[in-house]
């Protein structure tokens, strides 16, 4: 369905259609019905994630990740994905920032299933030194593979590091390694018996079934799990940014340059909110694909890079940042390359932007609805986060009719308070040092 708007536009009527209910013990469930096959997206998603790591401790989340694979008294250890895969699904898990989720892909007949498992390891995992310790180790070769080999992970790593003076989203979502060599079982155990409980956790479901067919179910296999007291999810809030930072990495390694800026800006649910469907529109219009301003005029028409975009996630609880980045041709250098970044700044400051490149970036925009609605796990990954960081369904529901309604006024008062150097990180990755 759709609806319009004061503008002439015609927009979308909500998004997923969710049903939602919360169990006595205050799980919230969350399903929207998809039947053009008989199978199910099931994931279960926890309100704690990196950026709620013990002091001392960073990437503790991640490792509990990994042990709640380690089993129950009725699984044993590693046994629970080879039980979702005999019975024909797939299943995995990732942490993040500010969430932790557990997702399978199975027939709708095996659901039952999964959510028995789930609801088992939410409350009875069994952790002891023969399993914790390999694991902690797991967790080392991990870093060192995909961050202290990779100087493209580091590279990014550094940055993050810069863009935040205090708040703990300057945390690799892994972990420093030295601190994770300094996990200990009990860390994983306490931190497991903190935040592992219904009422710090959603239940969402896409799939071929209904809510008179699942809510039983989630009463059958997580409703009698008792709610427990949480502690207060504290962080140390981010103190004005007064200078600009730059952060250069060179690597023999790196196959193509790049450059990166990076601004801190709000979320759905930080201080300037309202910015944060503006800059959705803004991150679209300067760098979302080949027809944006970044490509046209970086690579297309001055000839300067290979590659430039810009990327923005607003679904974070304490704020997000926006990142530009290009990638310069074999003859350029990065200070020309920066320079150009800059001129487009100043230009879209200077002149704003034109109702005709608005309509066209917002349009393209609600487009992607057509082929996020396709993907069950789209579906519960949008809810999931949604739900993760504080804001309802209903949130997510009306982000149509909050791109729509984004006007020219609006993309100049985010890019005014946004596009503010004091608040940036300029990252350069060379390909060799000197």
């Amino acid at each position: 369905m759709t609806a319009p708007l004061p503008n002439g536009d015609l927009v979308a009527d909500g998004v997923f259609h969710p049903q939602t209910c919360r169990l006595d013990n205050g799980l919230d469930v969350v399903l929207v019905q998809n039947h053009r096959a008989a199978v199910v997206a099931h994931w279960l998603w926890y309100r704690v994630g990196t950026a709620d790591s013990p002091p001392g401790k960073s990437g503790l989340p991640h490792f509990l990740e990994h042990l709640m694979f380690k089993g129950t008294a009725r699984i044993p250890p590693g046994q629970f994905s080879k039980i979702v895969a005999r019975n024909g699904g797939n299943d995995n898990a990732f942490t993040s920032y500010d969430f932790t989720a557990y997702f399978q892909m199975i027939a709708k007949d095996r659901l039952p299933l999964v959510m028995e498992m789930e609801a088992d390891r939410m409350t009875n995992l069994r952790l002891d030194d023969a399993t914790v310790y390999p694991e902690r180790d797991v967790i080392i070769e991990e870093r060192r593979q995909r961050v202290d080999n990779d100087p493209n992970s580091l590279f990014f790593e550094q940055l993050s590091a810069l863009q935040h003076l205090h708040h703990p989203y300057r945390l690799p979502v892994i972990g420093w390694m030295h601190e994770i060599e300094s996990y200990r079982r009990e860390d994983a155990e306490a931190f497991y018996r903190q935040w592992y409980a219904p009422n710090n956790a959603a239940l969402v479901v896409v799939g071929d079934v209904t809510m008179d067919e699942l809510h039983p179910l989630a009463e059958q296999h997580y409703g009698g799990i008792p709610a427990r007291s949480l502690p207060e999810r504290w962080r140390p809030a981010e103190p004005p940014q007064h200078a600009e930072r730059r952060v250069v990495l060179a690597d023999p390694r790196v196959r193509q340059p790049s450059l990166i800026r990076s601004y801190l800006a709000p979320s759905y649910c930080s201080q300037g909110a309202e910015h944060a469907a503006p800059l959705e529109v803004l991150a679209e219009l300067l760098g979302g694909g080949e027809t944006s301003r970044l490509y046209r005029r970086l690579v297309v028409e001055q000839g300067l890079a290979v590659a430039a975009g810009a990327s923005y996630s607003p679904t974070m609880r304490d704020g997000s940042t926006l990142r530009l980045f290009a990638s310069p041709r074999d003859s350029v250098g990065l200070d020309m390359l920066e320079s150009a970044l800059d001129a487009e700044l100043e230009r879209l400051l200077r002149d704003g932007v034109a109702d005709d490149e608005l309509v066209r970036t917002r349009r393209r925009l609600l487009a992607e609805l057509i082929y996020a609605r396709d993907s069950l796990n789209t579906a519960a990954h949008a809810l999931g986060a949604t739900l993760a960081i504080g804001l309802t369904p209903a949130n997510l529901e009306a982000w149509p009719r909050r791109i729509a309604a984004v006007t020219t006024e609006d993309l100049a008062a985010a890019a005014a308070t946004v596009l503010d150097r004091r608040r940036s990180v300029t990252g350069r990755l060379l390909t060799a040092a000197g």
